[in-house]
């Protein structure tokens, strides 16, 4: 079955890493969890990181 669309808008980021990390991401996809590409394992640790700042105060959640 295929993914429903995305229906929040999307910017794309581009960042440059090193491969010991890439190969970290990339092992972190074979689980499934983390979506099917690096970079979907990156866009859910920053997110997941933003969260973590959001509900320890040390940054303020954007009222939409």
């Amino acid at each position: 079955m295929a993914r429903p669309k995305n229906i929040l808008k999307t910017i794309t980021l581009t960042i440059a890493t090193n491969p010991a990390l890439v190969e970290k991401l990339e092992s972190l996809i074979e689980g499934g969890l983390y979506g099917k590409s690096s970079a979907e394992a990156a866009e859910r640790l920053v997110a997941k990181g933003i969260q973590e700042l959001e509900k320890d105060g040390q940054l303020k959640p954007k009222n939409d």
